[in-house]
């Protein structure tokens, strides 16, 4: 009945609303080209600038308007998703697995090798994150991948030193002392006890990382160099709208509020997360 009972209150503070923003996040990134009405590229210049369906000159046709050259807003935005969720799977797995093998290598190791590793990770964290994201993806040019690369070069440190600080409190117990005594090889008690006593954290890390890595992506395109046109990104979106603000606001505020709607359930989910996976704040 416990067992139950527990089940049970877990599932009812289960962020529900956040969890089904993320569902449906996916379901759209995952099956853009099945649920966008339109293609996210092609124009007609007749139908620029229509205002969404619930104002003035709107059409049911196009939901949530049309740009400056008449492309579907509703569209663009369902495929920027694929493109925002992309580029943070690809980063947080890479930057996250560099991070992790890092930060576990120099908390379970210590001496030279954590103080070299330590040290260039305080060296990256130092540099502004957009500065350094902008000089990579400027010198190895615009797309996907170089947005990718870019992230996960400045994301990496940030895996690296929690993670070393959760593996300097897990190599002092007694399980990890006594896989010493029975001859366990370092390779095996990093794999074996030191890796599940981690992955909390790291994967507490991941979802809130979700977040920063959606508003880097949408900040280079913005700034021109991230996702080159006509390929949709929700900070080219934005960008593109600015010079449109005043008459016709869709077309920055749409894209603004999925970026800013992204970060917050990702965070909140990620709180959530932190809570559930942590035995003694699910106490509380």
């Amino acid at each position: 009945m416990s067992t139950e009972a527990s089940s049970r209150g877990d599932l009812a503070r289960l962020p529900w609303i956040s969890f089904s923003i993320i569902v449906v996040l996916v379901v759209a990134a995952v099956f853009a080209p099945l649920l966008a009405p339109h293609s996210p590229t092609e124009q007609s210049l007749p139908d620029k600038l229509r205002p969404p369906a619930w104002q003035e000159g709107g059409s049911m046709k196009h939901l949530l308007g049309t740009d400056v050259l008449g492309r579907d807003v509703l569209s663009r935005l369902v495929y920027g998703a694929r493109v925002s969720l992309t580029v943070a799977a690809v980063a947080l797995i890479a930057g996250g697995g560099v991070g992790l093998a890092l930060g576990i290598l120099a908390g379970y190791t210590g001496g030279r090798v954590d103080n070299f590793i330590m040290r260039v990770v305080d060296a990256t964290l130092t540099f502004p994150t957009i500065l350094i994201a902008l000089l990579l993806a400027v010198s190895l040019g615009q797309g996907l991948g170089t947005i990718a690369i870019a992230i996960t070069v400045i994301i990496w440190a940030r895996f690296a030193r929690i993670v070393r600080g959760e593996v300097l409190s897990v190599k002092t117990r007694d399980f990890v002392a006594l896989a010493r005594v029975h001859g366990c090889s370092h390779l095996r008690i990093m794999a074996v006890h030191i890796v599940p006593n981690v992955l909390n954290t790291f994967m507490v890390l991941l979802t809130l990382h979700i977040g920063f890595v959606v508003i880097v992506e949408a900040t280079l395109s913005f700034l021109g160099a991230g996702i080159p046109p006509p390929t949709p990104s929700w900070g080219q979106m934005v960008s593109d709208g600015r010079s449109h603000i005043a008459s016709a606001w869709w077309l920055s505020v749409v894209p603004g509020g999925a970026i800013m709607l992204v970060v917050l359930v990702f965070n909140l989910f990620g709180d959530w997360l932190r809570d559930w996976l942590d035995p003694r704040l699910r106490q509380v």
